[in-house]
């Protein structure tokens, strides 16, 4: 048995690899001494580590685990679902939308760190709640999709009112800033701002991440992380907005355990 963990800040994604079939799971990174528990039941099998929280698990655990750098670790997974997808990149951006987002150029067999922003998953939470008080992401997720981001956001379109504009009238010109046109003539739902906030981070994402495949001239752009996760808006988002700016936007199934399934297979090739 073979098992790749991606310790990150807000989740622990776990990849398993057992008589050639994989398995994913996923626990709360607060959970992190129950993972300990379960892999002190498995010491005959081999662990793979990458993430922010690896060196402490390894603290916990019987096994000598390998360790991989995360950044090394997402690309070698996310390669590895794009071949069992039969999607071949010659290049491309990729961006991990975790609890914030880290963006990297690929070359051929190559990666490098593009950037990054705040914006991500732990802005979701952190926003979700000051706005609404909600708590639970999948409630945040379910209600962001029933909400109404046209009353909250302001379009190029409402600034034009109708006259021809210089660019796409659906692009946001401010988001929030259509709050105090509002204010006096609509009501503000709970869902419509947490349809807000997954506009502000979908957008801000893609925008950094556009930009980086425009410098590094190549247009496409995959998509992955555990914030997409019954994200449908986020999605949405994201994929509308890429394909408005001219790019080719890709979502891996199972992407988010890019980092759990990459330290796994370098973890096979160090062996070798």
């Amino acid at each position: 048995m073979k098992i790749g963990i991606d310790a990150g800040g807000t989740l622990i994604k776990i990849a398993v690899e057992d008589q050639g079939q994989l398995t994913f799971k996923k626990q709360p990174s607060t959970e992190i001494t129950e993972v300990a528990a379960w892999l002190a039941a498995l010491p005959d099998a081999d662990v793979a580590l990458t993430g922010g929280k690896a060196t402490y698990l390894q603290s916990l655990i019987p096994q000598q685990a390998f360790q991989s750098i995360e950044f090394d670790a997402t690309f070698r997974g996310i390669q590895s679902f794009l071949e069992q997808h039969d999607i071949a990149l010659a290049d491309y951006i990729f961006a991990n939308v975790g609890t914030g987002t880290s963006i990297h150029f690929v070359d051929g067999e190559n990666q490098l760190r593009a950037g990054g922003t705040g914006a991500g998953g732990g802005m979701i939470q952190g926003l979700s709640y000051l706005l609404t008080g909600i708590t639970d992401f999948s409630e945040v997720t379910s209600r962001a999709a029933a909400g109404d981001r046209e009353k909250i956001d302001l379009k190029v379109k409402h600034i034009y009112k109708g006259d021809k504009t210089p660019i796409p009238g659906d692009l946001t010109a401010a988001n929030f800033g259509n709050v105090l046109h509002n204010m006096h003539d609509m009501t503000f739902t709970a869902d419509d701002k947490l349809a807000a906030v997954m506009g502000v981070v979908g957008e801000t994402v893609t925008t950094i991440s556009i930009h980086a495949a425009r410098e590094f001239k190549t247009e496409h752009v995959v998509y992955i992380g555990s914030s997409f996760l019954g994200n449908a808006l986020l999605r949405e988002v994201v994929m509308d907005y890429t394909v408005l700016r001219g790019f080719k936007p890709y979502f891996i199934e199972n992407g988010e355990f890019s980092g759990a399934v990459g330290t796994m297979r370098l973890m096979e090739a160090a062996a070798r």
